[in-house]
């Protein structure tokens, strides 16, 4: 447990603990390959919620023509380039033939997004995409002015590319799997409650690391542990060589279970911060700096 900083909010506190642990269990070097991750699913949403609002400006989808009411119609694509904080993003728009879409989300001039929509996007997906938590999302990006069909349009947009992402094949052989749960507090209903966040990140066998799924319970559990070893299974794992686990008990039997020769270390994480609480703090700065100094390097 990290200590709190002065004037520090649980929410504040919260993410703080959040990416520190996520950084430290995945052993993460490089944000590289988050940030691609995140700029295709950047892509994706703002392409999926363009064709969403079009789709409403003209009254019907794509090869419905026989709901078609109206004598614009669809009008091919164009390039834009958007800037975010993560770098440059490309992305396709939708154009109609008459020249009257003025999209909401991205204004036709506009050739960048906020750093407020861009964690909204984030967030989306990081509570595992449910309709209520997308809604509630969209409402605060477009204002209180987009139709309930709006937000419908778009979320059946949305919902197809998290699912497929979250479905995605995997590769048969993983040399090491990093599986840790991050703990965080949420508003729900009028109060904060704590949720688990699962994580499993892989380092294949030419050493690129993936994000193979995130999963959001109500607290930490072996048998949890047990249905997301079985989603990657069934996804196309055969065999895991090194699973990093923070020894939660009953979880190395949980990995045998699905993955009977995998290996099991513990994260030497999760060792340092359990050595660090049978010491005092004044003395807790010298036992760090001789551990990390038998750490290998």
């Amino acid at each position: 447990m990290s200590r709190r900083r002065r004037n520090e909010t649980d929410e504040q506190r919260a993410r703080r603990e959040l990416i520190s642990d996520f950084l430290s269990a995945a052993n993460i070097q490089s944000m590289d390959d988050i940030h691609e991750l995140f700029k295709e699913a950047l892509a994706g949403f703002m392409e999926g919620s363009l064709e969403s609002e079009l789709d409403s400006e003209l009254g019907y989808e794509p090869y419905d023509v026989k709901n078609k009411k109206t004598d614009n119609s669809r009008n091919g694509h164009s390039k834009k380039t958007l800037r975010t904080s993560m770098g440059k993003v490309d992305i396709e728009v939708p154009r109609d033939r008459n020249g009257e879409f003025e999209p909401k989300i991205l204004p036709k001039n506009q050739t960048s997004i906020s750093q407020d929509m861009e964690n909204k996007i984030i967030s989306m997906y990081a509570k595992g995409m449910s309709t209520s938590d997308i809604e509630d999302h969209i409402r605060d990006i477009y204002g209180l002015e987009i139709s309930d069909t709006t937000v419908s349009r778009i979320t059946d947009k949305v919902l197809p590319v998290a699912k497929e992402w979250q479905q995605r094949p995997l590769e048969s052989v993983y040399a090491v799997v990093f599986l840790d749960a991050i703990h965080y507090h949420v508003r729900s209903e009028g109060q904060i409650i704590k949720k688990a966040v699962y994580i499993a990140i892989g380092v294949n066998m030419d050493g690129r690391k993936d994000v193979l799924g995130m999963w959001v319970g109500e607290n930490e559990s072996a048998k949890f542990w047990a249905g997301v070893l079985n989603s990657l299974r069934n996804r196309g794992v055969e065999d895991i060589l090194i699973a990093c686990t923070d020894n939660l008990a009953g979880f190395s039997q949980a990995i045998e279970a699905v993955f009977p020769k995998t290996d099991i270390q513990n994260c030497i994480i999760h060792q340092l911060r359990n050595s660090s609480k049978y010491v005092s703090y004044k003395d807790l700065k010298a036992l760090m700096a001789d551990l990390k100094k038998s750490i290998p390097q």
